[in-house]
């Protein structure tokens, strides 16, 4: 069991992310994580370095925004941190946010 605060609960999910994003997620400036598909999935999950299959951390998938215009993300990238010399094109046909919180390392 993990304790956020006076939560405990059980982390069941895992997110796969490469570096450097997943650093970015665990210093909590990345708030959007980009994804080519919605999930219904909501609460916490762990966060999985690409490449390890080490859980490096652990934050709550709190909603999904999308589909995305490429004027979203290029509004956004204080959130998502795609440099902007890299969004001629939209990442996937159906660009969605997963917008997560409370990221911590373990």
């Amino acid at each position: 069991m993990k304790q956020h605060g006076k939560k405990r609960f059980s982390i069941t999910r895992g997110l796969v992310i490469r570096s450097p994003w997943i650093e970015k997620i665990l210093l909590c400036d990345k708030t959007w994580e980009i994804r080519g598909a919605s999930t219904k999935i909501r609460g916490p999950i762990g966060l999985i370095r690409s490449g390890s299959g080490q859980v490096v951390g652990t934050c709550e998938l709190t909603n999904v925004l999308g589909p995305l215009t490429l004027s979203d993300m290029r509004r956004n990238i204080n959130k998502h941190f795609i440099p902007i010399q890299d969004l001629k094109f939209l990442p996937y046909k159906k660009t969605c946010a997963w917008i997560i919180s409370n990221a911590r390392s373990l």
